[in-house]
């Protein structure tokens, strides 16, 4: 079964289409990197995904549940992570997990917390206010707590934007370790991200997705031999719909 079928999903905010009819599949336990420059449509469709917002036309499922006709069902599948880290500064790393149980109506909330814990190695910092943690921790306290209700479905919106090298490549490891537990939709603005991560890899360009498969493949596509130069052949000024 796919974890998410989009089919032929359109937003226009008035005159401007921001999405234009996007059709794409992406199986259980993928692991999707989504790339496109600024303007090109990944946020508006990450959020309709989502249930943030609602398509002005077509649909999509999650595992089943259309975002339009059965949202809450296909919301409660879901965990982002988003762009700004959303941890509350004045809770301890523990309590930031505890309340996200909480917020999910979890029944053994500090059961889920303890376990969260213990998957992210955060025990040596899990009584720490989280404003005092470095941007590294911080970002991988933001993707233990879109994993609190154990979603299917987790979203990634440029989870290492603003680290430095070091916390990057030690967030990736964090990040790998989840591949295949969970259906996983990474948005970056790092192209090496992608390739080091991502099972496939989608283009989108002025609302549309232009090119869809692994590294390898969309360097062979543009008939480049590093994929920033496929990059920029696929999603430039000149791109169209595949």
């Amino acid at each position: 079964m796919n974890a998410i079928d989009i089919r032929s999903i359109v937003k226009r905010y008035g005159a401007k289409t921001a999405v234009d009819h996007l059709s794409l599949s992406i199986p259980e336990g993928e692991f999707f990197g989504l790339l496109g420059v600024n303007g090109a449509g990944k946020s508006t469709l990450v959020k309709m995904l989502c249930g943030l917002t609602a398509p002005t036309e077509g649909d999509a499922l999650l595992l089943g549940h259309s975002v339009t006709r059965d949202a809450r069902a296909a919301k409660a599948l879901v965990g982002v992570s988003p762009q700004e880290t959303a941890v509350a500064p004045n809770l301890s790393v523990r309590e930031n997990l505890e309340l996200m149980a909480g917020v999910y109506g979890l029944p053994d909330g500090k059961k889920r917390a303890a376990d969260i814990i213990g998957d992210f190695r955060l025990g040596e910092i899990e009584k720490q206010s989280a404003h005092t943690l470095s941007g590294g921790w911080q970002r991988r306290l933001s993707i233990a707590m879109a994993l609190v209700s154990d979603p299917k479905v987790l979203f990634l919106d440029e989870p290492s934007l603003g680290l430095d090298v070091i916390a990057r490549r030690e967030l990736w490891a964090h990040i790998r370790r989840l591949k295949g537990r969970v259906t996983i939709v990474l948005t970056t603005h790092y192209l090496e991200e992608a390739e080091a991560l991502a099972d496939r890899i989608g283009i989108m360009a002025h609302g549309r997705l232009v090119a869809v498969g692994t590294a390898e493949e969309l360097m062979a596509r543009a008939g480049k031999a590093s994929f920033e130069d496929a990059f920029i052949e696929l999603a430039g000024e000149g791109a169209v719909e595949s």
